[in-house]
């Protein structure tokens, strides 16, 4: 029995197959002819050669408000949590003193209305004592001449 091929004819041999041709030119970046260890050469990607650059820019210093404004930021955030903390643990101390303001107010209007209505009580207990007792009466009477005239008067008792 013959060998027979994949196209069941037995003296068919496969063509040689034809290597495309790449110039040097067409050949991407990263890409370079490599011999492998068994010899064969061929296209593969390489490490890139480092490309020379620039020298980094000098970084510029940090101005001055802005370290400062970095260094106060938390000590002022600090400071408000702070009063916050001690507004909270004061507040019973706090509502206790309004409590009072409030009371002192209402005692201060107690006596401003209640201090002349009891002189008048008392002045009229005394003065009643006899039974007729005469009031003073006063009249005045201005006269002035003129927007900066000078002003004349008179006070009568009665």
């Amino acid at each position: 029995m013959t060998p027979t091929t994949r196209y069941g004819d037995p003296h068919h041999r496969p063509a040689a197959v034809q290597q495309p041709v790449i110039l040097p030119a067409e050949i991407p970046p990263g890409v370079d002819w490599v011999t492998l260890p068994n010899g064969v050469r061929t296209l593969a990607y390489t490490q890139p050669t480092p490309t020379p650059t620039a020298p980094a820019a000098a970084s510029q210093p940090i101005p001055a408000w802005a370290k400062t404004t970095a260094l106060l930021a938390p000590t002022v955030g600090g400071g408000i949590a702070a009063a916050g903390i001690g507004l909270s643990y004061a507040a019973p101390g706090l509502i206790a003193m309004s409590h009072a303001l409030w009371s002192a107010a209402a005692l201060v209007v107690a006596a401003v209305i209640v201090v002349p209505v009891l002189i008048r009580t008392a002045r009229r207990t005394t003065g009643s004592g006899g039974g007729t007792s005469s009031t003073t009466h006063i009249t005045q009477n201005i006269t002035a001449t003129g927007l900066f005239g000078r002003a004349n008067g008179t006070i009568n008792h009665h």
